[in-house]
């Protein structure tokens, strides 16, 4: 003999509730955390650019002669764009701008040094 029960399965409101308030906490901890480390990728890697550029600086015046102050040709030919990966002058990774490239001799710049983005 069989007993009929009419129990319906399912979760309380109160369980519900819980459950979203472990998800929100994970949420206000995650988030902070992958925006400081979105932050500290975008520096490093307009660091890494300032270094290329530099380096096609340190190139370029070679090949070409050119002594400490000589100033820095950055398009045509021949250009530190020649020495570059896609002919171009990377742009910062934070806002898009362009570098400040000026004198042999002289380290390139970031507009965003003030965000430690200096090489």
């Amino acid at each position: 003999m069989q007993i009929a029960t009419n129990r319906k399965a399912g979760f309380t409101l109160v369980e519900i509730m819980i459950v979203v308030a472990i998800i929100g906490l994970l949420a206000a901890i995650a988030i902070p955390n992958f925006v400081k480390a979105r932050t500290t990728a975008q520096k490093n890697a307009c660091i890494s650019n300032l270094r290329q550029i530099d380096g096609a600086i340190e190139t370029w015046a070679l090949e070409n002669k050119k002594k400490q102050g000589d100033a820095v040709v950055t398009a045509g030919s021949p250009s530190i764009a020649d020495y570059l990966k896609g002919n171009a002058l990377p742009t910062c990774p934070a806002d898009g701008s362009a570098y400040i490239v000026t004198t042999v001799g002289t380290n390139p710049a970031c507009p965003n040094a003030a965000l430690g983005h200096t090489l």
